[in-house]
């Protein structure tokens, strides 16, 4: 360890570590709070606040601009060097599997506006929202990304927050009906096929369905549809098409859903959204004002259409 390391080990580096927190908040020619102001929701003297932003400035964190009365001015910031030193670490991210080319520019994109905004960033994959959400309740993950309608049904029961909303076609392209070809839907005993590892298509699928008692529920996962309609087990199930696009076989139609509530909650189902601990949005609160969202499609539509190779 050398002594500019050792430094932030004592009582002004500790200082210095929480004020480089704060100032994640603040942008380039904005006018600083006042020492004593600093020092006030620090807990520690006037004299340590000053050491602590000398600390910062000699480490090319920040530097600052002393304008006569108006006070002293941020004029400039490197986040990336603010949030190592404030020790919050590098963002852990949950998402889904990725099987689609749409998800895979998804981890890209977010990766590349996490480092943009100063904030490492790593992700992880797990399938199915819920077990996302547990992750991140539990703490082993610091966001999660799922669909804006998976998002809004769990902020309701578990103390969780919206971070971001990507926006439609940032989480799936579109849902639609896989039927097997001569099915026939009315038929008492349809064999419907049903994921309950996921919030949304459980939820499509029970609201096309909707009313009917004779259903024959199936469970599958998505890498076992085409097994399961070439060995006629099932007869039909509502899916991403971004996932059944290269898993289902010639004998399978894809039909458009059917009612507008249906196509309103697909169009929610297809929007990417983030979620954070409550207990956690606080310290997140900075990279949500800084998180470019634009760079995320943008980089997600150039994997899309081939032109970025997929990095995450």
């Amino acid at each position: 360890m050398n002594d500019f390391d050792a430094r932030f080990l004592s009582r002004n580096g500790l200082a210095a570590r929480q004020l480089a927190a704060l100032l994640l908040h603040h942008e380039p020619d904005t006018r600083l709070p006042r020492v004593r102001d600093f020092a006030e929701e620090l807990g520690c003297g006037n004299g340590t606040v000053q050491a602590a932003l000398r600390l910062l400035e000699d480490s090319g964190a920040i530097s600052t601009t002393a304008r006569g009365h108006l006070g002293t001015f941020l004029a400039h910031s490197d986040r990336t060097i603010l949030w190592r030193l404030s020790g919050l670490g590098t963002l852990l991210a949950a998402m889904p599997l990725p099987y689609s080319r749409r998800y895979e520019g998804l981890a890209t994109g977010l990766r590349g506006a996490f480092e943009e905004a100063g904030a490492p960033f790593a992700v992880t994959f797990m399938r199915g929202a819920g077990a996302r959400t547990a992750a991140l309740l539990e703490g082993k993950v610091d966001l999660v990304v799922l669909s804006r309608f998976a998002a809004d049904q769990l902020i309701g029961r578990h103390p969780v927050e919206l971070m971001a909303d990507l926006g439609p076609a940032t989480y799936v392209g579109a849902h639609g009906m896989l039927v097997r070809h001569g099915a026939d839907l009315d038929a008492p005993g349809l064999r419907v096929a049903v994921d309950h590892t996921s919030e949304d298509l459980r939820m499509l699928v029970e609201r096309v369905f909707a009313g009917r008692d004779d259903i024959v529920w199936r469970e599958a996962s998505y890498m076992q549809l085409h097994d399961l309609f070439a060995r006629d087990e099932v007869d039909a199930t509502v899916w991403n098409l971004d996932e059944a696009q290269h898993r289902i076989g010639q004998g399978v139609e894809v039909r458009p859903l059917g009612d507008e509530v249906t196509r309103e909650l697909a169009l929610r189902n297809s929007s990417a959204a983030i979620i954070c601990r409550t207990d956690g949005a606080e310290a997140l609160a900075t990279i949500r004002d800084t998180l470019d969202l634009s760079l995320v499609t943008r980089l997600q539509s150039d994997v899309l259409k081939g032109d970025r190779i997929p990095s995450y």
